[in-house]
């Protein structure tokens, strides 16, 4: 069932009337009018805040998911109808098989606009991974280039696991949106220099400032719920300390098989990457032993 029959169906079962539906979200601080829980019920427009659609289920009395699964997923006929190289987007890998806390991330997440996450095809994901003196992270650069399966979309999610005390600093094609950090993990969206429509494109770059603390790094990996076509990790550690040994590595979720790729050659710039294409999801990383 799609997000406008799930509606319609919850909203009869609640006997609630748009207008008390209304009052309710106003109590939660949601503020969303009547006109527009009409359009969503006949599918003439679909929520673009999953906290709203959330907080929706709580109103109606239906379980977690009964509206926010059904707004998870491509709209019918975003991919189609002349865009048959876009196709419709699958669905990944849950957070629970990647995340090694789960409800960490859902709880952080969830403060986000995550309702166009389905209708974005990623082209590529490139990250530059900076070690400093100590052997700890202290900076992360990323370039995403994105394109829209579906209309209607201003915005992706960014999460990393960046450690206490990580900021959001250099931004360029985009600007920023909400920012959520609890636990080391830090979210936040990224929203784009237009609205996109069906088979337009984005290019984001961002940078993190990582605080350095905690254990020696060991290791750099990212997390991907559905597929990239292109994916470039480089790991660049500073002059005073290279490691002995680098590698690729790969994971289909946190609790598979660890599979160790080929090693990685460290070049005379002091940094070794990795080059993956037509990723499906998963993990991937590099890894590298000091001595």
């Amino acid at each position: 069932m799609d997000f406008a029959g799930a509606l319609r169906q919850a909203v009869q079962a609640s006997g609630l009337t748009l207008e008390r539906i209304r009052h309710r979200l106003g109590q939660r601080g949601l503020s969303v009018s009547v006109a527009t829980l009409s359009y969503w019920q006949r599918g003439r427009s679909r929520p673009r805040s999953r906290a709203v659609v959330a907080a929706l289920e709580e109103v109606l009395g239906v379980p977690s998911g009964t509206l926010t699964g059904p707004l998870d997923t491509t709209e019918p006929g975003a991919a189609g109808s002349g865009q048959a190289a876009i196709g419709r987007l699958e669905r990944g890998r849950s957070p629970a098989e990647l995340w090694p806390d789960p409800d960490l991330y859902a709880r952080v997440v969830g403060e986000l606009d995550r309702s166009g996450e389905h209708r974005l095809e990623r082209l590529s994901t490139h990250d530059v991974h900076q070690l400093g003196a100590d052997r700890r992270p202290r900076g992360l650069a990323v370039r995403n280039v994105l394109r829209a399966a579906g209309d209607d979309v201003d915005r992706v999610v960014c999460v990393h696991p960046a450690g206490e005390g990580a900021e959001l600093t250099t931004l360029r094609y985009c600007r920023p949106g909400r920012v959520r950090e609890a636990g080391g993990l830090l979210a936040f969206e990224l929203v784009f220099d237009r609205v996109l429509a069906v088979g337009d494109t984005a290019v984001i770059e961002y940078e993190l400032r990582l605080p350095g603390g905690g254990p020696v790094a060991d290791h750099y990996d990212r997390r991907f719920p559905r597929p990239v076509r292109d994916y470039l990790a480089v790991v660049q550690f500073h002059p005073e300390t290279y490691p002995a040994r680098c590698y690729g590595f790969s994971q289909e979720t946190r609790h598979g098989r660890h599979e160790r790729l080929d090693e990685l050659w460290i070049g005379t710039s002091g940094s070794a990457h990795l080059a993956m294409a037509d990723v499906r999801h998963g993990i991937l990383g590099i890894e590298w032993e000091w001595d």
